[in-house]
């Protein structure tokens, strides 16, 4: 009971919370600010509600609280993980709508921001022994302990986890879409009745509800809020799994978002050129002549074979 109770709760809050938020976010006029070098078609999108991953954040929580019988201290450690970052988020967006600009938080501030929220989870995962120095070598059976290199590295990768969710969420449903994937396949690839699968059919589940209303043509966006907080409920879900590696070939997407855009500064900064038409690589394709439905698509399509390989390789 515990594996649906939280999820199923999850879902029905999130498919009730996100349309009751939608008309209080446009009547504090919390509309998103559309960047003018951006693609030319996403300025009608201007004053599209933002901030809508409260929805997702307080559908978990709330789904947390009521199935609280099937957590434990490993959930509770990953839900304050998505929920520190989520905060993060919250407050970049905030500044965002309230000054009516595109920059929220400065770069050093949320920087110094989510580097304090890695490092307390990781530090607060070791000394209670709910993360391991041992990580899992995908595909070959055995474990490497990293250490004391393991607190760098875990910091590292959740940073890197955080911030790729948040460049792949640029069109409508792309980072809803391909992180329910993920999540499911890191509830299905372990045992059920365990509490951090429960959380991850939890997270999936509020966010499938959100996503209802989060598809092309977005009612809604989840902003910095959400995609952070999916962000720290993947990186936080891959670590208390042993198992981080995985999401170089699960979280593929993630990857090559993120490498766009390391490309495209490096290559225009050496040679003035730009190797895409805009990073990260999801704009890449819109200028290219492909439409968001067919991007969320084709990107959705390619994380669920990688989970799929993963699962049963």
């Amino acid at each position: 009971m515990n594996i649906f109770l939280a999820p199923v709760c999850a879902l029905v809050l999130s498919l009730i919370l996100t349309p009751v938020l939608i008309p209080v976010l446009i009547r504090l006029k919390f509309g998103q600010e559309i960047r003018d070098i951006g693609p030319s078609w996403h300025r009608g999108k201007s004053g599209t509600p933002t901030m809508g991953g409260i929805a997702i954040a307080v559908a978990v929580l709330a789904a947390v609280a009521a199935g609280r019988s099937g957590f434990d201290y490993t959930s509770y450690l990953a839900v304050f993980c998505a929920v520190g970052f989520g905060l993060i988020g919250f407050a970049d967006d905030f500044i965002k709508v309230w000054k009516k600009r595109n920059l929220g938080l400065l770069a050093w501030q949320k920087s110094a921001l989510q580097l304090l929220v890695a490092v307390v989870f990781v530090f607060a995962g070791l000394g209670n022994g709910l993360l391991s120095t041992s990580v899992i070598i995908p595909f070959a059976g055995y474990f490497v302990d990293f250490s004391w290199l393991y607190i760098p590295f875990a910091v590292f990768f959740l940073l890197s986890v955080v911030n790729g969710v948040n460049l792949t969420d640029g069109i409508d449903g792309l980072a809803c879409s391909v992180t329910i994937i993920i999540l499911i396949y890191f509830g299905l690839a372990y045992e059920q009745a365990s509490p951090i699968t429960i959380f991850c059919y939890t997270v999936a589940a509020a966010t499938a509800g959100f996503l209802v209303f989060n598809k092309n043509p977005a009612r809604v966006f989840m902003g910095d809020t959400g995609a952070l907080f999916l962000g720290g409920a993947v990186g936080a879900a891959a670590l208390i799994r042993q198992n981080p590696f995985i999401l170089l070939l699960v979280g593929i997407i993630y990857v090559i978002e993120t490498l766009s855009v390391i490309i495209q500064v490096i290559s225009f900064k050496l040679t003035g050129k730009r190797v895409f038409k805009m990073s990260p690589i999801h704009h890449h394709f819109e200028m290219s002549g492909w439409s968001e439905k067919r991007i969320v698509f084709v990107f959705s399509g390619i994380t669920l074979v990688m989970a799929v390989i993963s699962l049963f390789v």
